[in-house]
């Protein structure tokens, strides 16, 4: 090695050299991170992950839960002839077993049980629940995911401070606040870029962009008197909040959803329709 050239440092020690300035809060442990993505020394990837681990130590369960209204349930009355095509429509792994009102969740049904009672075993729903964990509104995320970690348990129904079911929570919705929001091609500018122009002549659009710069931009002309976003308003089309990969075509545009937690729409990719001439149409 030529004496004049410096042995080339490793990234641990890049990144350690950088960090050597002690961060006095949590802001400027952010601004130093992103002064390390800015030098390379990080990839969008790690420091969006790195970012949303911060973020989970400061988020309430309240702030990540499924609504008691969203809750996909399954009655103890119910027999397995009457719920099995519930199961399979929504496609969920576990499922809260209530006794007739979702205050009263008794159990939870692990969907990978049922294949004993394809087998032609003797089935039994009761026998067949798992103890449900029972978490408050204001358990920080941190605790909860390390409790899941603990525990090997997935989910948990979380209740409000009278004791009342408020909704539920899983290991994926925690998880989510970690890895969701890593950039992909689907990625937008944070502050701005709500709808952009692909090369293939479709818009990319956020979900929480206001119906009206939607028909700004398209020359569309959804009403905003009942829903603000373009989320909100492909939301009530669908009647649920639906999954990547769900499509549905009215307004004279076709609607892909490119990204979408268990909570919200986040993404779409909205093409227009080409016009029916009347000769066509005939």
């Amino acid at each position: 090695m030529d004496e004049h050239q410096a042995p080339r440092r490793t990234l641990l020690e890049r990144l350690s050299a950088m960090l050597l300035r002690e961060p006095e809060d949590r802001e400027q442990l952010i601004g130093l991170l992103h002064s390390a993505y800015e030098h390379n020394l990080l990839d969008s990837d790690a420091l969006s992950m790195i970012e949303g681990v911060l973020q989970v130590s400061e988020m309430q369960v309240r702030d990540v839960m499924i609504p008691r209204s969203q809750m996909d349930v399954i009655d103890i009355a119910q027999t397995p002839e009457q719920f099995i095509p519930f199961v399979i429509e929504t496609a969920h792994s576990r499922f809260p077993v209530v006794d007739d009102s979702k205050d009263n969740v008794i159990g939870i049904l692990l969907a990978k049980d049922l294949l004993r009672f394809y087998a032609g075993e003797e089935f039994n729903v009761r026998d067949m629940l798992r103890p449900a964990v029972f978490v408050p509104e204001s358990k920080r995320l941190n605790v909860l995911l390390r409790e899941f970690r603990n525990n090997r348990n997935h989910i948990a129904i979380v209740v409000d401070e009278y004791g009342g079911v408020a909704g539920l929570v899983t290991i994926e919705d925690v998880l989510e606040q970690i890895v969701g929001e890593i950039e992909d091609e689907y990625d937008f500018d944070e502050d701005e870029d709500n709808i952009l122009l692909d090369r293939t002549g479709r818009w990319r659009v956020k979900a929480t962009t206001a119906i009206g710069d939607l028909n700004a931009a398209l020359g569309t002309q959804f009403s905003d008197d009942d829903y603000d976003t373009v989320g909100g308003l492909v939301m009530a089309h669908f009647g649920h909040v639906p999954k990547r990969g769900e499509q549905a075509t009215f307004g004279g545009l076709h609607f892909l959803v490119l990204r979408a937690d268990s909570r919200r729409l986040l993404a779409l990719l909205v093409e227009r329709l080409p016009e029916t001439s009347p000769a066509a149409a005939g």
